[in-house]
């Protein structure tokens, strides 16, 4: 594996600056090879209470800056990144398995949420009021909240650092990140650009382990942390809200989603294909937006399946650093074997394989080949469940009432997508669909500017957009008297 830049490379926990070592190590491995890439620090719940004090101590300094000067800062951070992407799009590849060009993709794309919340925290208004007694005034500011903790997701190492650590520090807030066990390496990397470009010691801290549970109760339950945040999966969200009601912090989670893609019978078919194509098998469909359930208007199922299958075949899969590649490995044994569980049940139930279904054993074990199941039903557990790898499974719906109905029958609701030409129908569906964020003819619906969140079981709170810095922030109303 080799970098560009090795000083990237950290293998220690990051606390107030400094690079901490821990008597217990765990290997990063990478999916394509499983081979062990670095031992990285086993942070604790001692350890995570160190950086939550750090947080604590280095608050006041950073509150006390304007937003200009926090936003300077979060620049040249910016910068850092961009001037280091293809050594951290390959650190990534290497730890997460996505193809280096995506990963590069990646790091712009969370390197674009530190340039937005920079200009936010220039742009956060408050209020004055309307005087009630001709003696006051009252007006509104708006304060970062305080110490933030934050449990980020393996499937967007970078992205989903950026997209917390960004907001908590425009808003005047210091932070402590428990990144995850498989991808730490990417979170390190960002931490030591950080250091480089002067944002100050405590600011940002770093504690990556496997003991999950250990350290995630420290960061909801520590009287200090004002807010949490966590993207995962949502009865993991669930104990952790749990877990943070004791103190009352402020949360906001981002968890499972089971995406529908209705096809329209008005439908572009070649453009349809194409935004499917870009909403499934990104991050090979290891994604929480990802489409996973794919529902086509009967009319058009005989067209659609043949040339969606074409489209299938021309996919190259491939370790990371392969040229050309569409898609890797899955994250590890226990995604593989979800997989071929859900496509095994999917058939078992009357389903039907179109191509794919199989582990690519001649790439590795974890590579799973692109893979097309017609006849699917709502009631199977392959569209109840997150697939969270590289499969279409496709259901028919005979009319517009039928697919809307089909579509909200789960009780998640992060992300849909529909396409249709239809401009009256698009009118419809969009104001009936229950889902956080909806793609009407785009299969690519997360930038920094959007509001990024989901409804019923798929969280709470937005990411991104000028909401994403609300979530950081307190809203304090200020009365002064004796004016007369």
């Amino acid at each position: 594996m080799a970098h560009s830049k090795r000083s990237l490379i950290q293998t220690n926990a990051f606390i107030d600056g400094h690079w901490v070592p821990t008597d217990e190590r765990f290997s990063v491995k990478n999916p394509a090879t499983a081979e062990v890439i670095t031992d990285v620090a086993d942070g604790d719940a001692q350890l995570a209470e160190r950086a939550i004090d750090a947080a604590h101590r280095a608050l006041p300094l950073w509150q006390q800056k304007t937003p200009a000067e926090r936003a300077a800062i979060l620049r040249k951070w910016h910068q850092a990144i961009l001037a280091n992407k293809q050594a951290l799009g390959e650190l990534m590849s290497a730890e997460q398995g996505k193809p280096v060009a995506e990963a590069v993709g990646e790091i712009e794309y969370g390197a674009s949420f530190i340039d937005w919340f920079a200009g936010e925290a220039e742009r956060s208004y408050g209020d004055i009021l309307p005087q009630s007694q001709a003696q006051q005034r009252s007006w509104i500011t708006k304060q970062g909240v305080g110490v933030c903790t934050a449990i980020t997701p393996w499937n967007f190492p970078n992205a989903m650092i950026t997209r917390k650590v960004a907001p908590a520090l425009a808003a005047g807030c210091t932070i402590v990140v428990k990144p995850p066990q498989q991808t730490p390496l990417s979170s390190l990397a960002l931490a030591q650009l950080a250091s480089e470009v002067g944002i100050p010691d405590g600011v940002i801290n770093i504690v990556p382990t496997t003991n999950a549970k250990a350290v995630g109760e420290v960061l909801t339950t520590h009287p200090r942390v004002r807010k949490f945040t966590f993207t995962g999966s949502t009865a993991v969200g669930k104990q952790l809200m749990e877990q943070c009601a004791g103190t009352m912090k402020k949360v906001s989670l981002e968890l499972g989603g089971n995406a529908p893609f209705i096809i329209f019978k008005s439908a572009d078919l070649d453009h349809a294909i194409d935004q499917l194509m870009i909403a499934k098998f990104r991050n090979a469909g290891q994604t929480c937006i990802a489409a996973n359930r794919v529902l086509v208007d009967e009319a058009i199922e005989d067209e659609f399946i043949p040339r969606l299958e074409q489209r299938l075949a021309s996919l190259k899969v491939a370790a990371g650093d392969a040229e050309d590649t569409d898609y890797g490995p899955l994250i590890d044994e226990a995604a593989v074997e979800k997989v071929q569980r859900l496509v095994a049940e999917a058939q078992e139930q009357g389903a039907e394989l179109v191509c794919g279904g199989k582990v690519l054993t001649d790439l590795g074990s974890q590579f799973y080949a692109p893979t097309l199941l017609k006849k699917v039903t709502a009631t199977m557990a392959i569209a109840q469940e997150e697939i969270f790898g590289p499969v279409i499974a496709i259901q028919t719906f005979a009319n517009e009432e039928e697919a809307i109905t089909n579509a909200n029958s789960t009780p998640f609701g992060l992300a849909g997508y529909f396409c249709s030409q239809d401009i009256a129908q698009i009118y419809r569906v969009s104001e009936q669909l229950d889902c956080g964020m909806l793609g009407i003819n785009a299969g690519a619906i997360s930038h920094a500017y959007n509001a990024f969140g989901g409804v019923k079981e798929s969280g709470i709170g937005r990411e991104g957009s000028r909401y994403g810095l609300a979530e950081y922030q307190e809203t304090k109303n200020i009365t002064l008297g004796g004016l007369a």
